[in-house]
């Protein structure tokens, strides 16, 4: 628990203020894949159905959870709220999609996935390290708090 406090501290006093702009990106990205997501949710059921990966409704839960999680995930990282927790939590989607999903889709093609995968997983590691930043949510409270 004493090195994840480290690496807590560090990045909350080595955050540069243009490293802000990056996550607020970020966080758009991950809205944007979480509708478009929802948008095209057929095409992620019939890419389940081949892999033998379980029922309907699993593959329905599991989709609507990926759903939920970028969407308020994006949100909250946008804002600067949870930002850590939200990219730890979306580690694991994005290295799935990373990894099994795109892939198997050729990274070559033109107009792939794949790149904006890898920079979206690059992104919350970043941020999963650097922490909210400046211009967060959660830097306003703690300076309304202090200014009382």
């Amino acid at each position: 628990m004493n090195m994840l406090k480290k690496i807590e501290n560090w990045g909350d006093h080595h955050h540069p203020k243009w490293l802000d702009f990056f996550r607020i990106l970020l966080g758009l990205v991950l809205m944007w894949k979480g509708i478009d997501f929802y948008i095209n949710m057929q095409a992620f059921s019939n890419l389940m159905r081949g892999a033998f990966l379980g029922t309907a409704i699993s593959i329905s839960l599991l989709a609507h959870f990926i759903i939920v999680l970028h969407i308020i995930g994006g949100l909250a990282i946008t804002l600067g709220t949870y930002t850590r927790t939200f990219c730890l939590i979306n580690l694991p989607i994005l290295i799935g999609a990373v990894f099994f999903i795109n892939i198997s889709g050729g990274i070559f093609k033109p107009y792939s996935e794949f790149w904006i995968s890898i920079s979206v997983l690059a992104g919350l590691i970043c941020f999963a390290i650097e922490g909210n930043g400046y211009l967060s949510v959660e830097r306003q409270k703690i300076h309304a708090r202090e200014a009382i």
